[in-house]
């Protein structure tokens, strides 16, 4: 007992002793394996091991999420997740898992506007103009969301909620394959987490016509918020996180919060992350569960007022 204070900070200097596995819940391509590839590449070399990106998709995010739930809690499995992960569970009848008491929180990796986009073929350019259209069309125009109970499904909801409007949801495996059928003409109109649609905006793929937050954000300068292009109060964000399955040691988690926030702290880290319109956040174990705890509570409120249900 006399040297129990020491194992701690021995077991942090000798984590990890064998490569490490990010499970993303979704497809490759979508912003969640975006953000858990950034910071796998960023900490893999601090932590002297390879940080291994595993997609483990369907169900939303509920199959990768469950695995690292009943994954041994020895520092080898972490969970990547979006703010669907306090989410999902309001709309899910019956979990295989508690998404709060079965995970360790470790940091929030980044929080990201929701950036509004529409095929170009869609003859608006405006969000007064898609809330003009939609009204004309009642249920025609066809959104699309990376999963059912994510941010942009609810993003949607809201905006249909706030401006009166009828549009049909169109729920995909990842926004990967949501984005894709969205250039294609495939769906009309996608709230989509910005890292994801960021590129095929710029290359005029796709057309920006607001983004989410309540204010605009330094990668679209141009693109003017939902509320001021008019749906007032409008407002909702998205955030990327990393938890480890409940009784991972805290001296792991710690010295995987430290290495994010050390990576997160480099120009080259945030540069890239700027890019993709994400504000870097990595903050401690304790600040990550309050987040999320608060975050729970408030998607859970808006399920309940929206009346939002799984299709």
């Amino acid at each position: 007992m006399t040297f129990a204070p020491l194992a701690m900070p021995a077991l942090a200097q000798e984590w990890p002793t064998r490569p490490v596995r990010f499970i993303v819940p979704y497809p490759p391509g979508g912003p969640t394996d975006i953000m858990g590839r950034i910071v796998a590449q960023a900490v893999q070399g601090p932590l002297g091991q390879p940080v291994v990106v595993e997609n483990r998709a369907g169900a939303n995010g509920i199959i990768g999420s469950e695995a690292v739930a009943r994954a041994a809690p020895d520092g080898a499995t972490f969970l990547v997740n979006a703010s669907a992960h306090a989410i999902v569970p309001h709309l899910t009848p019956r979990m295989p898992f508690d998404a709060i008491a079965d995970f360790v929180p470790v940091t929030n990796i980044a929080a990201v506007p929701l950036m509004v986009v529409v095929n170009p073929s869609l003859p608006v350019r405006s969000i007064a103009e898609l809330v003009a259209y939609a009204k004309a069309n009642p249920g025609r125009l066809a959104y699309a969301s990376s999963s059912q109970g994510g941010a942009p499904h609810l993003a949607a909801e809201l905006f249909k909620l706030m401006a009166g409007v009828d549009m049909t949801h169109v729920p995909y495996r990842g926004s990967g394959p949501a984005v894709q059928d969205l250039m294609a003409g495939t769906v009309q109109v996608m709230f989509d987490s910005m890292p994801s649609s960021a590129g095929a905006v710029r290359q005029g793929q796709l057309r920006g016509l607001a983004v989410t937050t309540p204010t605009r954000v330094d990668a679209f300068p141009d693109l003017p918020t939902v509320a001021e292009a008019g749906v007032p109060g409008y407002e909702i964000a998205t955030w990327y996180g990393i938890w480890a399955p409940r009784g991972t040691p805290a001296a792991i988690v710690d010295r995987l919060q430290q290495a994010v926030a050390a990576a997160e702290a480099t120009p080259e880290l945030r540069a890239r992350l700027d890019a993709l319109g994400a504000q870097p956040v990595a903050d401690t174990p304790a600040a990550f569960a309050r987040f999320v705890q608060a975050e729970y509570d408030r998607w859970g409120r808006l399920v309940h007022d929206a009346n939002i249900r799984m299709d």
